[in-house]
């Protein structure tokens, strides 16, 4: 049985190939609405594993979870119109993460994060990112 979680190449964060209101397909792997990529592999986003909602939004749990598959630079999406937030907390464990490990960090509407995460993937960059593609 194949496993989907598994990028070709294990070094490497795999492209976004396409992006749209509720579609984003990534090469080598099924398509989805929400994305968790990181370096080596990507899967689904399953919100309900972290309890994560528009409001409050972005729980630390996700970004720990990118760091710990070896992401450098991580890219967290705000939604196509701005809906999904990032709370203080997750920005603080963001901010102490770059200080004691040099994570480089971006939050961005959904489009602008695309563009960033493919542009870092290129740049051959750990790269992770936490995707939303509607709201």
């Amino acid at each position: 049985m194949a496993n989907n979680n598994k990028n070709p190449d294990p070094k490497e964060s795999p492209l976004i190939e396409e992006l749209s209101w509720g579609f984003i397909r990534v090469k080598g792997f099924p398509s989805g609405k929400d994305f968790k990529l990181y370096p080596g592999g990507a899967e689904e986003w399953d919100w309900n594993e972290t309890n994560t909602r528009h409001v409050p939004g972005i729980q630390q749990a996700d970004v720990k979870d990118l760091i710990d598959k070896g992401a450098k630079y991580i890219v967290l999406s705000k939604g196509m119109q701005n809906k999904l937030e990032t709370p203080k907390e997750t920005k603080d464990f963001l901010e102490e993460n770059n200080m004691k490990l040099g994570i480089n960090y971006f939050i961005e509407t959904t489009p602008e994060a695309y563009k960033r995460y493919n542009s870092l993937v290129q740049e051959n960059k750990p790269v992770g990112a936490l995707l939303h593609s509607t709201c």
